[in-house]
């Protein structure tokens, strides 16, 4: 395993914390965990408030995937939490030939993919992958595994060991200390697990995940 901060180079927006903490009820956070249409294109309060492409936020992180785990038109990937399949869109494009797929338990946003990579996804839950042993040389999850309750989040790493040959790498909301604590409780809004980062190492070493991760931290 490595902590090793492979967004580095995705777009940081400002975020109101305080001001998104105020905002949200037990009932928008109830909405929200349908990932139905009401969270990627309803209103704020239920999730994006619009979800839609824009090259700026995954093209400049293509390239440190590439760089890190070595990736070309031979390799294999695969993007649990796909959404739109955004991420892989762009990947497409910067890494030609490379065989890609995506997985999201959001019936709605894989209806509304990005089109040239719609073939390319599938609705499936992280708990239970569709992929045969070893189906890909690296499997990828940002911001999507803290959305499941502890004891699915290990049964998800290891279904991640099981399809991969070689690489993976995995985000999750942490904290370091209490004021970042506070932050995440304020801000977040689907997620059914969250610990302190060394907290996480630890569950991470005792589910046998082998892979890389590093954090979200409003």
């Amino acid at each position: 395993m490595a902590e090793i901060d492979l967004m580095e180079k995705y777009p940081r927006t400002k975020r109101n914390v305080e001001a998104r903490g105020e905002e949200k009820s037990p009932a928008d956070r109830a909405l929200a965990r349908q990932f139905g249409k009401d969270f990627f294109d309803g209103d704020r309060r239920h999730g994006y408030g619009g979800f839609s492409y824009n090259a700026r936020f995954w093209e400049p992180v293509i390239p440190t995937f590439q760089k890190h785990f070595g990736l070309t038109a031979q390799s294999s990937l695969l993007d649990i939490g796909c959404a739109k399949g955004f991420m892989l869109y762009d990947m497409m494009r910067l890494i030609p030939g490379i065989k890609l797929a995506g997985l999201d338990v959001s019936e709605y946003a894989i209806a509304n993919a990005k089109e040239e990579v719609r073939p390319l996804l599938r609705v499936g839950d992280a708990r239970q992958l569709p992929y045969e042993d070893k189906s890909f040389d690296v499997v990828i999850s940002i911001n999507t595994l803290h959305n499941l309750e502890k004891d699915e989040i290990v049964g998800a790493l290891k279904e991640i060991e099981r399809v991969k040959k070689r690489g993976s790498f995995i985000t999750v909301d942490a904290y370091r200390n209490d004021e970042e604590k506070r932050r995440m409780e304020a801000w977040n809004l689907t997620a059914k697990t969250m610990m302190a980062v060394e907290e996480w190492k630890i569950f991470f070493d005792k589910a046998g995940y082998t892979g890389d991760f590093y954090w979200f931290i409003p």
